[in-house]
């Protein structure tokens, strides 16, 4: 009995690290245009003012997380039709696609403005491809993890999103070391795409070698004679609108204090604080490098304690110290400081990245799962997390820079209400409930398999 639950947690681990190895790809060619956005602004867009060139590429990455609502819906649905494995190696298939795109087009020198215009495409694909990246990945850990251990082996998709951001860094200070500042703005920015589909065409292959979750097998299985089309449908997730703006709720303070705290902190670092690039990027690699460690920790703290007690250490700490720490941080050249106050921040923000994936994938059932997580998801970041960026360096361009603080705080806020009225969904939840009516569902069909031979 001891060797075969030894067996199958390794066979949890080999699915969670596979799973986990194409979601750290798909997010650092995902964070690689934050990362080198600063050194390719200046080729994809016409001569001018920094601060406007930025504005420029911020905009584009915006444009890109409206595509993730599309993704969240295309894949989700595909998800939940056809399986968790094909969906996750149709996103990193586009996302390749997305990054080799970007590696290869020629400046704004050369082509004029068709090189915004691929840049855009190429990042409207990403968009694509991470919304739904998200989803699919979100529920295949949570439905392959060991009951008991969900938080846990589901804080793995922050432990690869946050690793592909580190990774990202690290290209970028290895290329800043080894390559002149000329050289970084003229071609050496595009190496790191170039190694993102690569990494992005391994993993395709990788994926198609996972297991399927056993809560898919199952759900097929016991609706084998449902038509295929009831799985994943925006008729069945409508079946389900308080889940669907929980799912809102949870996301708004969450994907804004992330954004924030991560892809926007490295540029409100050099542009506000004063840093140099090479030392904003030092400090950012050690914090990020640090909160990657937090997130299994917080992960199977949730497994003893519950997932609501996280969220609402966030959502309190969030509201009450957002302000005092930008505007300290504002003020500062001194880089331990600033370092301390992004880990503090980063501290606060895992209390929701640590677990939201699987607080999501415990409030749908298995037919709807990807989908559930996916579209209301994609939607909260599209509007929310994508403008992030966006809304701070055009109010930094107004002169009013301080006020994007207090909207941080307030995103927070609103998620902090969400979280007082939830409901804990840790204790049994839908996911192992489902799998025990799979088992139960497979074993009656075997037993009337049988009596149909001996009849």
């Amino acid at each position: 009995m001891s060797t075969t639950k030894n067996v199958g947690e390794r066979r949890v681990v080999a699915n969670v690290l596979r799973g986990s190895i194409g979601n750290l790809v798909e997010w650092y060619d995902w964070y690689v245009y934050a990362a080198f956005s600063v050194y390719f602004a200046k080729a994809f867009f016409p001569e001018g003012e920094p601060t406007a060139q930025l504005l420029s590429t911020a905009a584009v990455f915006a444009v890109g997380f409206l595509m993730r609502p599309l993704g969240g819906w295309a894949l989700g649905r595909y998800a939940d039709k056809f399986g968790r494995r094909s969906a996750l190696t149709l996103s990193v298939t586009v996302m390749a696609a997305g990054s080799l795109m970007i590696a290869l087009t020629p400046g704004f020198a050369t082509i004029g403005i068709a090189a915004p215009v691929l840049l855009l495409l190429a990042r409207l694909l990403q968009g694509l491809s991470v919304g739904g990246e998200y989803a699919t990945s979100a529920t295949y850990l949570s439905e392959v993890a060991s009951p008991g251990k969900r938080g846990f082996y589901s804080s793995f998709q922050y432990v690869t999103l946050v690793a592909g951001q580190l990774t990202a860094l690290g290209v970028q200070i290895v290329l800043q070391q080894v390559l002149t500042s000329e050289q970084m703005y003229s071609w050496g920015w595009r190496i790191p795409f170039l190694i993102g589909a690569t990494g992005a065409v391994v993993v395709m292959l990788l994926r198609r070698g996972m297991d399927e979750s056993e809560s898919f097998r199952a759900e097929t299985a016991r609706n084998a004679q449902a038509p295929a089309e009831s799985r994943g449908s925006l008729r069945v997730l409508l079946q389900y609108p308080r889940e669907c703006l929980l799912v809102v709720g949870l996301t708004i303070g969450g994907t804004v204090a992330f954004y924030t705290y991560t892809t926007y902190m490295q540029k409100f670092m050099i542009n506000t604080s004063g840093i140099s690039k090479t030392t904003v990027a030092w400090i950012n690699f050690v914090a990020l490098l640090a909160f990657v460690v937090l997130q299994p920790l917080a992960g199977a703290l949730s497994d003893r304690i519950g997932r609501r007690k996280l969220l609402i250490f966030f959502g309190i700490g969030g509201t009450v110290l957002t302000v005092p720490i930008m505007t300290v941080l504002a003020q500062t050249t001194n880089p331990v400081a600033a370092f301390g106050l992004m880990m503090l921040a980063l501290v606060l923000v895992t209390g929701y990245t640590s677990i939201n994936s699987i607080v999501k994938a415990e409030l749908f059932p298995t037919k709807i799962r990807a989908l559930g997580v996916g579209l209301p998801y994609a939607l909260t970041v599209a509007i929310f997390g994508g403008t992030a960026e966006l809304i701070a360096l055009g109010l930094k361009k107004a002169g009013h820079e301080s006020l994007f603080f207090w909207y941080v705080a307030g995103c927070v806020a609103i998620s902090l209400i969400t979280y007082f009225f939830m409901r804990e969904t840790s204790a049994q939840s839908t996911i192992e409930a489902e799998a025990e009516a799979g088992a139960a569902a497979g074993a009656d069909a075997r037993d009337r398999e049988i009596v149909g031979v001996h009849n």
